[in-house]
């Protein structure tokens, strides 16, 4: 272990420890409250994100139904990083948080995506409650800045996965 990553370790053992007081396993982001990671063979539609240096997500609101797995193709169309991040309003505050006081953090998990300016990336999710999930870009600034966006989840059927 080296100085340069204890801060890293710090902002994991935060991050675990909020997950753990809030009743979620550590890493989890909010596990089945906003969703779950999804399975490409059962991707039910693909949704175009841009992202951009005016802080901005493109579209920032957009529908689903509970059950549905959505292929995310998210675009940075700007100079800077960007990222999407799904969770609760309160789940992205705290790792805002985090992201400030460490703007080098590298992290990858299955509810985000960090695109370098110029470049596409991909996630998978699956929506499995009806309610809202909200997106954020948590590189330093890009929240304060409005760089926000919703999912509308809609109540569905009984065939979690499968498109009526």
């Amino acid at each position: 272990m080296t100085l340069k990553s204890l801060p890293l370790l710090a902002a994991l053992a935060v991050a675990a420890g909020a997950s753990l007081a809030s009743g979620q396993h550590a890493g989890s982001h909010g596990g089945d409250a906003i969703g779950q990671p999804g399975v490409a063979a059962q991707v039910t539609r693909t949704v175009h994100i841009d992202m951009s240096d005016a802080m901005r997500f493109t579209p920032a609101s957009i529908a689903v139904k509970q059950g549905e797995t959505v292929r995310f193709i998210v675009k940075n169309s700007g100079r800077l990083k960007h990222e999407l991040v799904l969770g609760s309003v309160q789940e992205l505050k705290e790792h805002y948080e985090v992201m400030k006081k460490h703007p080098e953090m590298e992290h990858a998990d299955d509810n985000m995506v960090t695109v370098a300016p110029g470049q596409t990336g991909e996630m998978l999710w699956q929506f499995t409650r009806a309610g809202q999930v909200h997106f954020a870009c948590l590189q330093p600034g890009h929240y304060d800045a409005g760089m926000k966006g919703l999912v509308k989840v809609a109540a569905g059927g009984s065939h979690v996965g499968h498109q009526h």
